[in-house]
């Protein structure tokens, strides 16, 4: 039994480290493996992946603070990108991010939040990243010429009446970079896709 005083104790400590804490940290902060065993009884925290432990108790925030902690190096796109960007309406099922194709796969093996995960080469990870703020939590992302690009690049995998709605709002954005789009659209090889189906409508 945890009584209230070392609850909040532990919930402070947790706050430090964005609600979510590595093994090495908790021993760090002297919470070792019979402390941890009785917070997870007790359902104040829960095991995300092997080494992560995230507070839950009176805890709702958005996932991008977890998200965050996990994959610091990751770029969000696709699906939630185009969500960002309000070129699509349907929130998106899965966080979608893109993420060294060198990084271990078992790194990105977590039962919560649900993620797609997109693994690429360093020049191409790094193509029209941008900074953005989510839930308070500044993020990697995509910006809206390099998420179009991608769009064409995995179009297959998309649901097709989502796919045509990101594709009209992208063309309607007076954000629009075209000579980025362009630029994005040779490098990752889908020039023919964004003439087809962007250019005609420029």
């Amino acid at each position: 039994m945890i009584d209230s005083r070392e609850i909040k104790k532990m919930r402070k400590i947790f706050r430090k480290y964005g609600y979510t804490m590595k093994t090495f940290e908790l021993s760090k902060e002297k919470i070792y493996y019979k402390d941890i065993q009785q917070s997870l009884e007790a359902g104040l925290i829960e095991k995300v992946k092997r080494g992560y432990y995230q507070w839950t108790c009176e805890y709702t925030d958005s996932d991008i603070m977890l998200l965050n902690k996990l994959f610091p190096d990751a770029v969000f796109c696709m699906e939630t990108a185009c969500f960002y960007y309000w070129y699509s309406d349907r929130t998106p099922s899965r966080w979608n991010f893109a993420i060294d194709r060198r990084v271990s796969k078992s790194r990105t093996e977590i039962d919560y939040p649900f993620i797609k995960v997109y693994r690429m080469e360093q020049k191409l990870l790094a193509l029209g990243v941008t900074k953005h703020v989510i839930d308070g939590i500044e993020v990697n992302m995509y910006d809206r010429d390099r998420t179009i690009c991608d769009c064409l690049r995995y179009m297959n995998q998309m649901n097709t009446e989502t796919f045509n709605k990101v594709i009209q709002n992208y063309i309607k954005d007076p954000k629009k970079n075209i000579p980025n789009l362009i630029e994005y659209a040779k490098v990752l090889r889908v020039s023919k896709k964004a003439k087809d189906l962007i250019g005609v409508w420029l």
